[in-house]
């Protein structure tokens, strides 16, 4: 609580997807919150995105009456200047263009007030590249979340090579506030971690289906009924570990290690986006999920996202 009393006035640059999930879990937990975003009907957009919302915050235990007020705290400012000018903390969500997020930054440092905590969503741009032009770079780190922010726990905290531990400190505090599950990286690589994992595993999805192994739907079905819910209680080291019997990674290593390289070795090939390749995930994507609305997908895959988050709290709870 003494986090968010801290950070209680919120800025948030940018309101896409991303930004407008940050809006509704901020003003879920009581901040004020001000939007900048110069696109023409944001604030409706936004409202909108709230709105929807709330009903998956209500479901992760947030209090209904900070949900139902608010509308109150939110307000808009097109210019960045005035919108950053009474912020405590500013969560960037801007274009991915490294010149934008240079120019960007270099304006919030002249114009925000000095004790203001200064993160970037960015998904792969290190706080290094962009604050590279701005004064006080102690203040400016990386907060990842993935989509949605206001559901999925984990906020990768990457400080740059010029950030101050006590900004570190005050992300993971913040973060922890909210109910996320803040994890600090230890050094800047683009695309930090979770993605890298994204990217890695995706490379073979993709792999797979061009070489007629599995269709698109047929691959999605063995993950969410394999790995994915294996690691949604446990990741991969810690279900390697069980893995390898009483010896744990040892027992692995010994057991499953000369198979498991050789499946990196035959992971070689290059994979790429070609016209081939793009056309078939195109064709499979579009009959798997094209009979629905995105609205539609989005709702379901919410729903069981919240639904896997409540047992697992409520298991931690029994055992605590």
């Amino acid at each position: 609580m003494d986090a968010l009393q801290r950070f209680h006035n919120v800025t948030v640059i940018g309101a896409g997807v991303i930004g407008a999930s940050w809006v509704a879990l901020f003003l879920a937990n009581g901040l004020k919150v001000t939007v900048q975003d110069p696109r023409a009907g944001v604030d409706a957009e936004v409202r909108g995105y709230v709105d929807r919302a709330a009903d998956a915050l209500r479901a992760l235990g947030l209090s209904d009456a900070l949900i139902a007020s608010g509308h109150e705290r939110l307000s808009f400012e097109p210019d960045l200047e005035r919108a950053v000018a009474h912020a405590d903390l500013i969560q960037e969500n801007g274009p991915e263009r490294i010149d934008f997020k240079r120019e960007l930054w270099k304006r919030i440092a002249a114009a925000a007030p000095k004790h203001a905590l200064l993160l970037s969503s960015s998904s792969a741009m290190p706080a290094s590249a962009q604050a590279r032009d701005m004064d006080a770079p102690e203040r400016m780190l990386i907060g990842h979340p993935f989509n949605p922010p206001h559901i999925i726990p984990l906020v990768e905290v990457v400080p740059g090579a010029k950030t101050s531990p006590e900004a570190v400190t005050d992300a993971v505090a913040f973060y922890t506030a909210l109910g996320k599950t803040p994890q600090v990286v230890r050094k800047e690589i683009g695309g930090f971690v979770a993605n890298r994992l994204q990217a890695a595993i995706f490379r073979e999805c993709v792999s797979l289906v061009a070489q007629g192994v599995v269709t698109v739907d047929e691959l999605d079905s063995i993950v969410t009924h394999s790995v994915g819910l294996r690691w949604a209680v446990g990741g991969p080291f810690a279900s390697f570990h069980l893995g390898g019997g009483d010896d744990g990674m040892r027992g692995f290593v010994r057991q499953f290690g000369p198979g498991m390289e050789a499946r990196w070795r035959s992971m070689e090939a290059p994979v790429a986006f070609d016209e081939a390749t793009s056309k078939l995930l195109f064709e499979q994507s579009d009959a798997a999920f094209g009979g629905h609305t995105r609205a539609t997908l989005e709702a379901e895959r919410d729903a069981r996202q919240i639904a896997i988050l409540q047992v697992l709290a409520a298991l931690d709870a029994q055992r605590s």
